[in-house]
């Protein structure tokens, strides 16, 4: 091997690496600034609307537990006590021999509101029969819709 072919092999190595492609740590960083304020940007709002969303759910909930509520008072005559709860739209309370014409729910258990945590239901309500309340996120109560207020858009 001459000292042309060393040459040679060299430039074309050289010249190899030169046209591989890669990018620089500039580039990578220009990259992640960008990254970071697109999510900076899109993401208040993306949770914005999951907290919303679960909002919707817990009302639309609420209303379709009013719904049942109301056909069991046509069946019953009375709303389910604060005892019997919102369980009485699923299994029969004691003594409801041949008037309960549920279930009133089509899920086979009371489901809970979007946060996770079990409605409550309170007989009276404050100006209306009945109350249903969510716990909401932090799990220490505070969204109430009662049956006036489920009904509302």
């Amino acid at each position: 091997m001459t000292l042309r072919d060393i040459a040679r092999s060299r430039r074309s190595a050289q010249s190899s690496r030169a046209t591989e492609g890669g990018f620089t740590l500039v580039e990578l960083l220009v990259v992640l600034v960008i990254l970071g304020l697109v999510m900076g940007l899109v993401g208040p709002r993306v949770l914005g609307y999951l907290s919303s969303s679960r909002e919707r759910t817990m009302r639309l909930q609420v209303e379709s537990f009013a719904s049942a509520l109301d056909l069991y008072y046509l069946d019953m005559g009375r709303y389910p006590t604060n005892a019997e709860g919102l369980d009485a739209l699923i299994k029969p309370p004691a003594g409801a021999a041949g008037r309960w014409a549920g279930p009133y729910l089509k899920q086979p258990k009371v489901p809970e509101d979007p946060w996770g945590n079990p409605y409550t239901y309170h007989v009276p309500g404050k100006s209306t029969p009945y109350a249903i309340v969510s716990l909401g996120p932090d799990g220490k109560g505070g969204a109430t819709t009662d049956q006036a207020d489920s009904r509302s858009p």
